[in-house]
Parts: C-alpha cells; sequence; structure tokens
C-alpha cells in the first residue's frame, strides 16, 4: 500500500507549522499548539509533533477515532450526546496558541446508518465551543489550519488510487517543489493582490448565474473579502460573510456534500428574504433538512470564490476541504449555511458585541457547512453607487 515519503510528510508539516500557523508567519517559540487527528493520521501527527518540538512550540496531542463516533451514536442516550463539559473545554480553549486538525477519515461514510437527529443533537454544543473560539481569534490571540491525510477509504469514494489520492494532496499542498513555504507565500501574494482589489470595490450585491441558479446575495455594510491567511491547506478561495437578509433566489450545487459520515448529492436551496425556504437533495435529503433546522443553519454564513488559474487541484476528492479549492474548468463557487467569520469584519472585531454582529447582519449558529458547485457561472456585482461590473466568468476573476 502506497505511503508517503518522510520527506513529504516532513514538507507537509513545516508547512502546516511554519507557515500555516500565526497567519502565514509560523509559531512562535513556546507557543502551544493543539493538533487533533485520527489514528490513521499518525504518521503525519508524529512529524508535525516533532516539528512543533523543533520549533519551539509545546504540542497538547488529542488521537481519536472514527469508531468511536458510530460507538457514542449507536448507544448514548439523548442526555449522554448532549453532555458538555464546559469547564474542560473552556480551560482547553483558554491555554491552546494555535489548533491543527489533520482530517483522515477512513470511511468517509461511517455514519450513514446513524439517525441525523441524534448527530444534530450532539451538534448543539459546538455553538459554545465555536463562540469562544471566535472570542478569542477576534482578540488576535488564536489560529489555526486544517490539513488533510488520504487513507484508502478517502481515495476508494474519490474514484482514485491510493498513489493518486496522495500526488492530489502533493501538488494542491506544493510538496513536490523545493521548499513549499515559499511557494505558499508567492502564492498567497498573489491572492493578496486580488482579496484587496475586491475589499477596495464597495460591492453592495453580487448575482451569481449558472445551471439551475440565479441567486442574489447582499455583501452588507463593513465588509472585507479574505482568503490567503493560512487557514485551510491547501486554500485557494476567496471569500466574505454577507448580510444574511439579503440572499435571494436559487442555487444548485454539483458536488455531493460529505457531512457527518454521509453524503448528500445534487443540493438545491431555494432563499426568500435571507432564509432558506425550500431544501432538496437526490440522496439523503432527510440530512440535509435536519441540518439545516439547528440554529441559524438556514441563512448564508459565507460566499466564496476560487480562481482556477491559482488551484493545483484538478480530481474530485470526496472532501469539503480540498473540493472547495478546487480549480478544474470552471473554478468553483461554495455557499456557507450556518456561522458567519468576523474577520470579515472592516473594524474593530475585539469591539463587536452580539448586538452589533446581529445588526450587520452577521450569522451565529453551531452549523457551518459548506456547500460546492463547480458549473460554468458568472458573477455580476453591483456597487453602492449602482454601477455594476462582471467580476468573475469562466473560473476567473476579472479585476
Amino acid at each position: 500500500m502506497y505511503k508517503p515519503s518522510p520527506d513529504i510528510l516532513k514538507k507537509y508539516a513545516q508547512v502546516l507549522v511554519n507557515f500555516a500557523l500565526n497567519s502565514g508567519e509560523g509559531i512562535k517559540k513556546g507557543e502551544v499548539v493543539a493538533v487533533h487527528a485520527d489514528t490513521s493520521a499518525l504518521p503525519l501527527l508524529q512529524q508535525t509533533v516533532k516539528t512543533i518540538l523543533l520549533s519551539g512550540g509545546n504540542p497538547i496531542v488529542r488521537m481519536t477515532d472514527e469508531s468511536l463516533s458510530k460507538l457514542l451514536y449507536e448507544n448514548a442516550s439523548d442526555e449522554q450526546l448532549k453532555f458538555f463539559p464546559k469547564k474542560y473545554v473552556k480551560a482547553f480553549i483558554d491555554t491552546i496558541d494555535h489548533r491543527i486538525a489533520l482530517l483522515s477519515d477512513q470511511d468517509p461514510l461511517h455514519l450513514k446508518d446513524i439517525d441525523p437527529k441524534k448527530i444534530m443533537l450532539s451538534n448543539a454544543s459546538a455553538s459554545i465551543t465555536r463562540k469562544w473560539l471566535f472570542a478569542k481569534e477576534d482578540a488576535g490571540k488564536l489560529t489555526w489550519t486544517l490539513a488533510l491525510y488520504g487513507t484508502p477509504g478517502m481515495a476508494k469514494e474519490a474514484g482514485l488510487s491510493l498513489e493518486e489520492y496522495w500526488q492530489e494532496i502533493i501538488r494542491a499542498c506544493f510538496l513536490d517543489k523545493p521548499n513549499p513555504v515559499e511557494t505558499w507565500k508567492e502564492v498567497f501574494a498573489e491572492l493578496e493582490r486580488l482579496r484587496a482589489r475586491l475589499s477596495a470595490m464597495l460591492i453592495n450585491k453580487l448575482h451569481i448565474t449558472a445551471k439551475d441558479t440565479d441567486l442574489w446575495i447582499t455583501v452588507g455594510k463593513n465588509r472585507k473579502w479574505m482568503g490567503g491567511s493560512g487557514r485551510n491547506i491547501p486554500s485557494f478561495e476567496l471569500f466574505t460573510s454577507p448580510d444574511w437578509r439579503g440572499t435571494q433566489g436559487h442555487i444548485f450545487f454539483d458536488y455531493p456534500l460529505y457531512r457527518y459520515g454521509s453524503i448528500i448529492k445534487d443540493i438545491t436551496l431555494r432563499f426568500e428574504k435571507g432564509r432558506v425556504v425550500h431544501a432538496t437533495a437526490s440522496k439523503n435529503e432527510n440530512l440535509l433538512k435536519q441540518l439545516i433546522k439547528q440554529k441559524n443553519a438556514d441563512k448564508i454564513g459565507e460566499y466564496s470564490l476560487t480562481d482556477k488559474r491559482y488551484s493545483r487541484i484538478k480530481a474530485f476528492m470526496a472532501n469539503t476541504l480540498y473540493d472547495e479549492n478546487i480549480g478544474g474548468k470552471w473554478g468553483n463557487t461554495h455557499l456557507a449555511v450556518g456561522t458567519s467569520y468576523h474577520d470579515a469584519y472592516t473594524g474593530d472585531v475585539g469591539a463587536m458585541k452580539d448586538k452589533d454582529w446581529a445588526r450587520l447582519g452577521f450569522n451565529e449558529s453551531p452549523e457551518h457547512t459548506d456547500l460546492l458547485a463547480t458549473s460554468r457561472r458568472s458573477v455580476e456585482a453591483t456597487m453602492r453607487d449602482g454601477t455594476t461590473k462582471l467580476i468573475y466568468q469562466d473560473g476567473i476573476f476579472l479585476l
């Protein structure tokens, strides 16, 4: 069975620890880095911990296994599913400076037979955790990144051999380059150029048209575009958190969604006055509806576009981290239902209160699920002065 070489794993860990964290600067001596991984990612976990230590950091490791989550849902009562160790989680968040999560599903569909209501019940406490994490991130005291460790199960789901799957990871993360960290810095500099132009345009509304799609999104006041900060490796997207109240129309997502150990296919959402009023799927529609039933998960939290000129991802990977960054023929767009990103706000994030976020149309929810479309699309922007400009077409930003 294929295994990535020690040199590849070393480069991978260096990208995560010495670049992705601290917004492209890497960790500093004495900082505490939490690393969360499944047992299947042990080779990369070992190299990541080593890199943290050699960089002067202090690792805290949490290793789990997806079989344990299935065991929980099959045996726990409702009260046990709702259990939340509040003091433990708060103390943990107070302790860490950075987070790394290594994604490595042995079976991407390991929860396909679990009642979605049970999964959503255990997910309710996530809003508390997310709020604490956001508060620390808003204060500039926490950064994070996600990365993928390929498994036979993931490769099979994507229709690739394990070696082919890993070659996509290697190319996507520039691990085939002599110095991947320097390459990432160059790519992020290009993305920053586009990001700055988008933010300077003072866009009021976006109009997205594509196959089975006609959607209007209100960007909202005091917004900026984000991307290229090290959150997620790889990441080629540019995104913002719009004013959820101005979402109107419908959108079709041609890529399957892998979520909660299951798969949802051919999703269509219809919005009226900012809320999802109709949701359909050709597979696992019930899971989709249960997901949207969560608090404020019927509202938009993020809108994103990826320019195909920068992404080296060409294959379907059966994983949102990669699929939402695919370049391919037409680039991609994704919309997230659920919570917003506070760092899309142009002002002093630390001075904001819950009522301030609500006033500006930032959404708060225990959910944040990215839904992906790769069909050919056009995105037209209406500026605050009423003028219009085509800003994205055929997978490329026109800026």
